[in-house]
């Protein structure tokens, strides 16, 4: 039997996908925490919004350190939203048909989303000579 939380919503999952998708919220909600301060810093405390342009990302981004971190923060905050949303789902929707379609779309675009942000993160190439 699933135990309660202590402000006595959901139950606590003791097993299975639900306990590793509950574990995975709280772990990379704390990882997006400390990723989106050190992402605020960066871009809008450390340089003034007249520094952050096409030129900046393309200079950043030559080094594939701050591609792995700006890809980090992305994905895991698409996963993160994307579960939270999956729970509110299972949560509202009633009707299993309602529910199946609804969860339909948000695996796709979900999908989408993470093949988007990728694509753009990870093959990005700044114009040469431009």
């Amino acid at each position: 039997m699933a135990e309660l939380s202590e402000a006595g919503g959901r139950p606590r999952p003791t097993g299975g996908l639900e306990l590793y998708a509950w574990v995975f919220m709280r772990v990379s909600g704390l990882l997006l925490l400390f990723l989106a301060l050190g992402h605020l810093a960066i871009m809008h405390l450390i340089h003034s919004v007249e520094e952050v342009n096409f030129a900046f990302v393309a200079e950043r981004w030559a080094n594939p350190l701050w591609r792995l971190y700006d890809w980090l923060l992305l994905m895991l905050a698409l996963l993160h939203g994307f579960n939270g949303l999956r729970v509110m789902v299972d949560d509202y929707i009633r009707s299993a048909a309602w529910r199946v379609a609804s969860l339909v779309s948000l695996y796709g675009l979900t999908f989408l989303f993470l093949v988007i942000g990728s694509l753009v993160v990870l093959i990005f190439q700044p114009m040469a000579g431009g």
